[in-house]
């Protein structure tokens, strides 16, 4: 495997606690909470979990790119502009929303419907760029297991598997499990911030594995900005599933209202004017509905 000559160590840790988002969806948020609003290019983190009839309607977005990944179940997509399908488990969906889109995400089979979506800031320079979107079913994600390691690479390499997913912000996003008393040392850019979210068992991260405790599942683990990469042990009795997500700083101002996330407050102004007019990218709102609105009757 991959030699990581200067682990990095966990600079923070937050656990994610339910809430209520959405119409009646339930979300562990760890990036965009009041403790952690923004950790560069990073806007938001959630892990999902949603039946029907709740989910996420009609909604706008402006000035970012959002990140769904499947783990259970499946949800319906539908945009403004005639796009739509549906994000079934362990399929990805990368959505540069640009200069903006307006769309609904609902579950799309019964029972408990689970993923995560992460929204990456995009640079002044891509904000009003025109919305774009890369799907990947599951069975098209690179994907190798090797010494008791097994790795999705949604973005990014790993273990010599590279993804085809173009990011406008450098980015890394890999899905690992680790069997127990497997290790995995993974390389990650010097300038990137990176962090860690653990989805099943628990494992130990950082430097050491005698003097490390280990963290379980719902955890957010902020990795320090010194070091070249990332070293994880399952030293436990059952797998270790984490995601690895790292990312370009874009060291620019951000101001943020919801859904929009621009640089200027007069930029937010203009997104409003232009949200509420119908007006500079969000023509096609006027007269759109989502079936799934429709079918809700609201």
């Amino acid at each position: 495997m991959s030699i990581v000559r200067e682990p990095r160590s966990i600079a923070r840790k937050f656990l994610a606690r339910p809430q209520q988002e959405g119409l009646g969806a339930v979300v562990r948020r760890s990036i965009g909470r009041f403790e952690l609003r923004y950790f560069d290019p990073f806007i938001v983190l959630d892990e999902f979990s949603v039946s029907a009839p709740a989910g996420f309607p009609d909604h706008p977005h402006r000035g970012f790119e959002t990140v769904t990944y499947m783990l259970q179940g499946a949800v319906t997509h539908e945009d403004f502009d005639g796009h739509k399908g549906t994000i079934k488990a362990g399929d990805l969906q990368w959505m540069t929303a640009g200069r903006g889109v307006v769309h609904s995400e609902m579950p799309a089979t019964e029972g408990i419907q689970k993923g995560l979506q992460l929204w990456i800031n995009l640079s002044s320079k891509h904000k009003m760029i025109q919305p774009r979107y890369q799907e990947i079913s599951s069975a098209n994600i690179g994907e190798t297991t090797k010494d008791g390691v097994k790795v999705r690479v949604i973005a990014g390499e790993a273990l010599g598997i590279k993804s085809t997913i173009h990011t406008k912000t450098p980015t890394i996003y890999l899905d690992f499990t680790l069997k127990p008393g497997s290790q995995i040392q993974q390389p990650i850019p010097k300038s990137y911030n990176s962090f860690v979210y653990i989805l099943e068992g628990e494992g130990v991260f950082g430097q050491d594995s005698r003097t490390n405790s280990p963290i379980s599942s719902h955890n957010l683990l902020l990795l320090s900005g010194f070091g070249d990469g990332l070293v994880a042990w399952n030293k436990g009795t059952k797998i270790l599933r984490f995601i690895l997500v790292g990312g370009e700083p874009l060291g620019e101002p951000i101001v943020q209202l919801g859904p929009f996330v621009m640089n200027t407050q007069e930029e937010i102004d203009q997104t409003i004017e232009d949200f509420e007019n119908y007006t500079n990218g969000f023509e096609k709102a006027r007269y759109w509905r989502s079936q799934a609105r429709v079918e809700l009757g609201y």
